[in-house]
C-alpha cells in the first residue's frame, strides 16, 4: 500500500535559522501599497537574509543578526536603477561639450572610441561603477564593447548589471556574433546579478537584415534586446523622409518588436503618436529609458512619458554614458525628469514626485526585465537598498517625504548602499573598489585614448 505524501513541515522560526545576515533599523522606509503608490514606514525594521528581504516591519525586532545597521535619520529604499548608460566613457566626461549629436559623434565621440583598449574599458567601468555605488544605483543597463571586461568589474565591485555586446552592420557578421555570444556565455554569472541581452546599436547604424537577424537570435536564445531608437526628433523626421516609416516601425518591420522578445529602447524622443499603436501591439514587453539631462544638452525634446505610461510601456530613468550626460547621477534623472514632463505638459501636476518615485524604482525594474526581482522593499525581493541621510539642511525640514527625496535629496546623501544583502558603500565609504588607483592610472592612460590624429572612427553618424 503506497503511503500518503508526507505533509511537508512549517518553516522555521528566525530565531530557529540563526541570526540574520543583515538587519538595518530605526529608519524610514519607502515601500509600496497594493496601487504601487509610494509610502512609508516609520521606525522600521530589515532582515535579510541570503541575500533577500525576509520582512520589512515597523517598530524594532528582536532578530539576531550578522551585521546590524543603524538607520536612524535614514530612508531605506529600494537602490536605484540606471536602465541606459555606456559605463567606460566616463573616460570622455566633458570631452565634447556643446555640439549638436553629429559632430559630437562624428568629430569625437567615435574616433576616440577607435583607440579603446580592453584596459580603457576596465578602468571606465570601474570608475563609473565606483560613482553609481557613491550615488546609490545598484543596477544599471549597460551598452558598450568588451563587454566581458565590464561583466568583469561588475563580478569584482558586487553591483547587479544587464550588459550588452553592441555592435553595427559596418562591422559584418562578427559584431553580431560576438553579441550573441556573449549574452549567452555571460547570462547568470557574477552569482546572478548579471542578466544579458543582445545589443544592436540602432536603426541608423545597424541595417533591416541585421536587425532581422537579432530578432531571430533573440526568439531563439530567449535573450531581450537592448537599443537606441528613435533617440530624437531629427531621427524620426529623416528616417520618414527616406524610408516612409519611423525607426519605431523599424523594429516592427524587421521583427524586434514582433516576436515575444522584451525590447529595451534607449532615449526615445522621437516617438511621435504614430509609435504608439505600434510599441503598444508589440508581442513582447517593450520598456524605454529616459535620461533627460543628455536631451537638455543636445536640445532635443523630451521622451513622452504621459503618453507612454498611457498605453502601459514602463518608462525607466537613466543617464546614458557619462560623455554626453556628464555624470551617472540617477538621483538627478529622477528630479529632472519630474521637472521636465511638468514643462512639457504645462501641467505642475504631472510628473508627481510619487510618480517619479514609481518610475525610479518598480519601472526601472521592469524596463531592465527584474521586475519581479527588485524595484521594491518587500519580503521575497533581493536586498538591494540605499540608506539616504535627510539630517542635512538642504533637506530640512521634512512636509512631504517623497517631495524631499525627489526634489531637495542629493546623491551624496547617499550614506550606504547594499546589493544582494551585501554592502558596497558604509558611511560613504566604498568597500569593493580602490578609487585613488583607478583615477590615477586612467589619467596617466587619457592622452593616448583621446589622441584624434590619425582621422579613424569606429562610426559614421548619418541619420
Amino acid at each position: 500500500m503506497t503511503p500518503p505524501p508526507a505533509i511537508p513541515s512549517p518553516p522555521p522560526a528566525p530565531s530557529e535559522r540563526g541570526p540574520a545576515d543583515l538587519v538595518i533599523t530605526g529608519c524610514t522606509a519607502l515601500v509600496h501599497d497594493e496601487h504601487e503608490v509610494a509610502a512609508f514606514v516609520e521606525d522600521a525594521s530589515i532582515v535579510v537574509r541570503a541575500g533577500v528581504i525576509e520582512a520589512v516591519t515597523g517598530g524594532g525586532t528582536e532578530v539576531d543578526a550578522v551585521e546590524r545597521i543603524d538607520g536612524r535619520g535614514q530612508v531605506a529604499m529600494p537602490g536605484l536603477i540606471n536602465c541606459h548608460t555606456h559605463s567606460p566613457m566616463v573616460a570622455l566626461r566633458g570631452i565634447a561639450e556643446d555640439l549638436p549629436a553629429e559632430e559630437w559623434f562624428n568629430d569625437v565621440v567615435w574616433p576616440i572610441e577607435s583607440n579603446l583598449t580592453e584596459k580603457d574599458v576596465e578602468l571606465g567601468a570601474r570608475l563609473a561603477c565606483a560613482e553609481m555605488i557613491s550615488g546609490g544605483v545598484t543596477c544599471f543597463a549597460d551598452h558598450y564593447f568588451s563587454m566581458d571586461t565590464v561583466a568583469a568589474v561588475v563580478a569584482e565591485c558586487g553591483l547587479r548589471a544587464h550588459l550588452g555586446e553592441a555592435y553595427f552592420s559596418s562591422q559584418g557578421p562578427e559584431g553580431r556574433e560576438r553579441s550573441v555570444e556573449f549574452a549567452l556565455r555571460q547570462r547568470g554569472s557574477a552569482d546572478g546579478r548579471i542578466t544579458t541581452a543582445l545589443a544592436p546599436h540602432a536603426p541608423y547604424t545597424v541595417n533591416d537584415t541585421d536587425l532581422a537577424a537579432t530578432a531571430e537570435l533573440a526568439r531563439t536564445h530567449g535573450l531581450p534586446v537592448h537599443l537606441h531608437a528613435s533617440e530624437s526628433r531629427d531621427q524620426t523626421d529623416n528616417s520618414l523622409a527616406r524610408y516612409g516609416r519611423t525607426p519605431i516601425e523599424t523594429l516592427e518591420r524587421t521583427g524586434i518588436l514582433g516576436t515575444g522578445t522584451d525590447v529595451l529602447i534607449a532615449h526615445g524622443t522621437g516617438i511621435v503618436e504614430r509609435d504608439l499603436p505600434v510599441l503598444e501591439r508589440a508581442a513582447g514587453t517593450v520598456a524605454v529609458a529616459t535620461a533627460p539631462r543628455g536631451y537638455l544638452k543636445f536640445g532635443w525634446g523630451p521622451t513622452p512619458v504621459r503618453a507612454l505610461r498611457g498605453i502601459g510601456v514602463p518608462v525607466g530613468l537613466a543617464t546614458d554614458g557619462a560623455a554626453s550626460n556628464n555624470s551617472l547621477d540617477v538621483w538627478e534623472a529622477m528630479a529632472l525628469t519630474s521637472l521636465v514632463q511638468k514643462s512639457a505638459e504645462g501641467d505642475p501636476r504631472w510628473l508627481t514626485a510619487r510618480q517619479a518615485l514609481h518610475h525610479a524604482t518598480l519601472q526601472s525594474a521592469r524596463a531592465v526585465g527584474l521586475g519581479e526581482r527588485i524595484g521594491s522593499l518587500a519580503p521575497g525581493r533581493r536586498a538591494d537598498i540605499v540608506l539616504v541621510d535627510l539630517t542635512g539642511p538642504h533637506t530640512q525640514p521634512v512636509h512631504d517625504l517623497a517631495a524631499t527625496l525627489v526634489h531637495s535629496a542629493r546623491s551624496a546623501d547617499v550614506r550606504t548602499t547594499i546589493v544582494d544583502g551585501r554592502v558596497l558603500m558604509r558611511d560613504r565609504e566604498l568597500l569593493t573598489l580602490d578609487l585613488p588607483s583607478t583615477v590615477r592610472e586612467l589619467g596617466e592612460r587619457l592622452a593616448a585614448l583621446t589622441d584624434r590624429s590619425h582621422g579613424r572612427r569606429i562610426q559614421e553618424y548619418d541619420t
